[in-house]
């Protein structure tokens, strides 16, 4: 299979977005998912610019992308990405299709003198965790991952 992967332009969002429902569908997370196009296309091409992303086509159809964005690790003093989202449409994976998105948000990482790519992964994912683990990723089973969102996050800025 031919394919190649870009840095995502503007042009993209729309396809973008469509994959990032088919995405939560996947997790099982489709209620959650309530992001727009106006959000994806603020988040990334917007004043405040806060993501950036990948997109695999094959044949200019978009088969895959990857979303990720600055990170600071204080103990170690390094810096990288983190990995918001990786995913490949159902019907191309096994095709290498998340290796290069993975290799290629590295070689990004390595041009900012970035040293590390940070991700969450879901525990029932075996397929994600066996895939990550090949790439020598480590995880870590002493963090817990906590947000304040909602109305944690309204009695903050209250």
């Amino acid at each position: 299979m031919n394919f190649q992967i870009e840095m995502a332009t503007e042009n993209n969002v729309s396809q973008i977005l469509a994959m990032i429902h088919e995405f939560a569908a996947f997790e099982n997370l489709s209620e959650f998912c309530e992001v727009t196009e106006d959000d994806l296309r603020d988040a990334m091409f917007g004043k405040n610019p806060a993501l950036e992303g990948l997109i695999a086509l094959s044949e200019k159809e978009p088969v895959g992308y990857a979303l990720f964005f600055p990170n600071f690790s204080s103990f170690r003093g390094t810096k990288g990405f983190y990995l918001e989202d990786i995913f490949v449409k159902p019907e191309y994976r096994g095709q290498k299709i998340g290796e290069f998105l993975i290799k290629k948000l590295a070689q990004i990482a390595k041009q900012r003198n970035f040293q590390r790519i940070d991700f969450l992964v879901l525990d029932w994912n075996e397929s994600a965790i066996k895939f990550y683990k090949k790439f020598g990723a480590e995880a870590d089973e002493s963090e817990r991952h906590f947000k304040f969102t909602d109305q944690a996050f309204s009695k903050l800025t209250d």
